[in-house]
């Protein structure tokens, strides 16, 4: 049964970075797609940012692009976002998912990690 773990959220002041982690367990990892989504205050889901199962193409959203990188060790079965120049507005619980990105909520089944922007 395929198992996603996120971390590495916390509270930061604008323009801080945080890195978010997320351990993948029962399927094989480098033969997926993966993605970052988040959901911010009273709204739904939102894509942030997707990779290739080898690491070698990923695409992000438009207000992220330049400030955040999604990653991955296949070594280590983790994916990653590093979150560079964080905005008030990037306050959101983030989820790592696997596969084609989906906004349905009930498709991630991990706590996820909260992100916290703010002086």
């Amino acid at each position: 049964q395929a198992q996603l773990v996120e971390s590495g959220g916390g509270l930061v002041q604008p323009g801080g970075s945080l890195r978010l982690s997320c351990v993948a367990s029962g399927f094989t990892f480098d033969t997926h797609a993966m993605h970052w989504v988040r959901q911010p205050p009273v709204k739904g889901l939102e894509c942030v940012a997707t990779i290739n199962g080898v690491g070698t193409w990923s695409n992000h959203a438009g207000d992220v692009k330049g400030r955040f990188t999604i990653s991955r060790d296949n070594a280590k079965n983790t994916l990653y976002l590093q979150m560079n120049s964080l905005k008030p507005e990037n306050t959101a619980v983030h989820f790592c998912g696997k596969g084609p990105i989906s906004l349905q909520r009930d498709d991630y089944l991990g706590q996820g990690t909260q992100v916290t922007v703010s002086s």
